[in-house]
């Protein structure tokens, strides 16, 4: 199980910017695809993004052409690039495994935007 910590979220304007990070306490297996979820009020939680080496998929279609998920492995560290962001990205946002599956859930980061 990957310990996570996700930080970076807060309220910005509708076309606005923010860099979530997601900060591991140790090495991630350079096999585990990681991802970034959001789950917004009354919806369901859904993968936006997921990482597996220098590979990458956005899931959600909503978010691509505008979100970018990246990794430093020096740092334990995954990102998730917003821009553009619009009121519909409001949510909570986390950081997790892809595969293998996710077995526990931290706090998140919450997204709002809002003008």
């Amino acid at each position: 199980q990957v310990q996570v910590e996700e930080s970076g979220g807060g309220l910005v304007q509708p076309g606005g910017s923010l860099r979530l990070s997601c900060v591991a306490s140790g090495s991630i297996p350079s096999f585990y695809t990681m991802g970034w979820y959001r789950q917004a009020p009354g919806k369901q939680r859904e993968l936006v993004a997921r990482i597996i080496g220098d590979f990458t998929t956005n899931d959600a279609d909503s978010v691509k052409g505008r979100f970018t998920i990246s990794r430093n492995n020096g740092k334990n560290t995954r990102y998730l690039q917003m821009n553009s962001l619009q009121p519909e990205d409001t949510a909570v946002y986390y950081c997790n495994t892809v595969l293998p599956s996710p077995r526990s859930w931290g706090q998140g980061t919450q997204v709002t935007v809002a003008s």
